[in-house]
């Protein structure tokens, strides 16, 4: 850990996990839940909603698999129904959850520390998110931990091919920091942080808070995990910078 954040011009945080828990007070299950709600008003029919991914209690996941229903979306449709449209509506409506989320988001132990450590330090940091950039903005306003990441919060486009595992949001990220790919650090918690930040050539500190996580980013080839942000902080001790 000590040799990745010594390398380490700039540290990129996934924002859901190892800066906060996003549904903490709501569970993601019900956000999930009236996107399908959502989607049956506008038209998808019951059997695209039943099985599979639309059934996730994910709601990326599910916006996602309704997304393919409706096929490639230009904006905002006239009327009800599925197709043009369809994901536009969707996307704006979990964008509108996760904002209200934000709001009683449950801040993850030791990130706050982290965070001051890594900008005291003069490492420039970043969100790279598929949670909306609005959610994301709003929570680090509220905790006053905005500063650090002021014009480089990179989340959720209106192009949802492009969520991670896609290395978009990482490649965004590193021209906003002026950082090369070998020069970042990309620290998140699940198996897509991984692909994106290999996608990017960056390379990659697994959070893990609990055994299920370790074991799905293990599964999914990552080498440096640790299980604490604490621990992060404390291995800046032995690090230099610049």
């Amino acid at each position: 850990m000590w040799q990745l954040l010594s390398n380490a011009d700039s540290v990129l945080l996934d924002f859901d996990g190892p800066v906060c828990s996003l549904f903490a007070a709501r569970p993601a299950a019900d956000v999930a839940r009236r996107l399908r709600e959502l989607a049956g008003e506008l038209g998808v029919p019951p059997r695209h909603m039943a099985a599979g991914a639309a059934a996730s209690e994910d709601p990326h996941a599910v916006l996602l698999t309704l997304a393919r229903t409706a096929g490639p979306d230009t904006g905002p449709g006239p009327g009800p129904g599925p197709g043009p449209g369809l994901t536009h509506r969707l996307e704006q409506a979990l964008t509108q959850q996760e904002i209200r989320a934000a709001a009683t988001a449950r801040p993850t132990p030791g990130a706050r520390e982290l965070i001051q450590a890594l900008d005291e330090r003069g490492v420039r940091l970043a969100v790279v998110t598929n949670n909306s950039p609005l959610a994301v903005t709003a929570y680090l306003t509220a905790q006053r931990l905005l500063t650090p990441f002021a014009g480089r919060v990179h989340g959720r486009t209106g192009d949802l091919s492009l969520l991670k595992p896609h290395p978009d949001a990482v490649r965004r990220a590193l021209r906003s920091t002026g950082t090369a790919a070998e020069r970042a650090l990309l620290i998140g918690d699940s198996p897509s942080d991984l692909a994106a930040a290999e996608a990017a050539g960056v390379p990659f500190l697994g959070f893990a808070p609990h055994a299920a996580a370790e074991r799905a980013l293990r599964a999914a080839g990552a080498r440096h995990i640790t299980s604490s942000l604490g621990r992060v902080r404390q291995a800046l001790g032995g690090s230099s910078f610049g």
